[in-house]
């Protein structure tokens, strides 16, 4: 059930966003235990007006390689899990694509089961 936004400085590569939703949508089936086919993506690329980021937040040196990755989804995981998912989504966006471990910004945004409608006007998780 997550709805994950992917948002990136424009790339010379057209397929490099897609790729970077493949990884994450791995890491979340392999981390997290997101079930097949629970697949919802947007991929956004961004000219440098409209990419802001402070790159020494936090101490960390961030480059306009920059991925922001914002993963809503249904509440209950565990702190152990986040982590993992963190680095797992980070690992593996580094060896599969180079991008480099401080340049993975990650946001989880949890809401309650029934704040979900997938089609058809109905809340299909609302017990």
């Amino acid at each position: 059930m997550p709805l994950v936004r992917v948002d990136i400085k424009q790339h010379q590569d057209p397929a490099f966003a897609k790729r970077v939703g493949q990884l994450i949508y791995a890491a979340m089936h392999s981390a997290i235990g997101v079930p097949e086919n629970d697949n919802f993506q947007i991929l956004a690329e961004h000219d440098e007006q409209h990419f802001i980021f402070d790159p020494g937040y936090l101490g960390i040196k961030r480059t306009d390689g920059l991925v922001v990755i914002q993963i809503t989804l249904s509440e209950g995981r565990t702190v152990e899990q986040k982590k993992l998912l963190y680095k797992t989504i980070a690992e593996s966006l580094n060896t599969e694509l180079a991008i480099r471990l401080e340049d993975v910004f990650i946001n989880l945004v949890e809401v309650k089961k029934e704040n979900w409608s997938f089609g058809n006007g109905i809340a299909q998780y609302a017990i």
